[in-house]
């Protein structure tokens, strides 16, 4: 994997947030340009965090997702810790199947009762396409070899350490389940092997 950046195809500046104080880099790669906030002074064993696009929970805060209440509570967790980085990958909507067909794919689970992959391959489009490549080459750039990953999803340590970045621990980063986002969450975890384990504590809470 080419770890190098070109001139042209990265830049850093400080980006000073509600969250906190950070070192942005911006770069290119694989055709889409994405963005890593760094705080401090990361070392190998940084808290890292690896975050997939998405507008309708991120930016708009939808709640039949947890995506946004988890960018918050990456970037607060790297806050406190006083270093490490977020990686936010775009292209990445939808598990890469874009945000028109996501919408879609939407229309599906609200009007025929399918989850978030049937949805998806009901529009003859692949359950995840997303690409770590980009991640793992800008965590080599920081000369990050080893990691404590913040994921629930264990496709993605695996895509990372398939790059060469070992994942030392990986850290839960669960959201609260609600009416809204369980079947969301049951889904990952029942079809997609994501470690979830407070969908057990919904349970419990809703049973007479």
């Amino acid at each position: 994997m080419r770890d190098a950046f070109s001139e042209d195809d990265i830049a850093e500046s400080r980006l000073v947030t509600k969250k906190g104080d950070f070192r942005a880099v911006a770069f290119r790669a694989d055709g889409h340009e994405h963005l890593a906030l760094v705080a401090g002074r990361p070392a190998d064993g940084a808290l890292v965090r690896v975050h997939s696009e998405c507008a309708t929970g991120d930016i708009f805060r939808a709640v039949r997702c947890e995506c946004g209440d988890q960018l918050d509570a990456a970037l607060d967790a790297i806050v406190a810790e006083g270093s490490g980085v977020l990686v936010y990958l775009r292209g990445h909507e939808g598990r890469g199947i874009g945000l028109v067909a996501k919408v879609r794919s939407h229309v599906l689970q609200d009007e025929a009762g399918l989850d978030t992959l049937d949805s998806a391959t009901a529009l003859g489009l692949p359950v995840d396409v997303r690409d770590y490549t980009p991640a793992a080459r800008l965590l080599h750039h920081l000369g990050l070899r080893s990691v404590r990953l913040m994921s629930n999803n264990p496709d993605k340590v695996a895509a990372l350490e398939s790059h060469g970045v070992t994942v030392a621990t990986r850290v839960p980063l669960l959201v609260t389940a609600t009416p809204h986002n369980v079947g969301y969450l049951a889904a990952k975890r029942d079809r997609l092997g994501h470690d979830l384990p407070q969908l057990d504590d919904y349970r419990t809470a809703a049973d007479p």
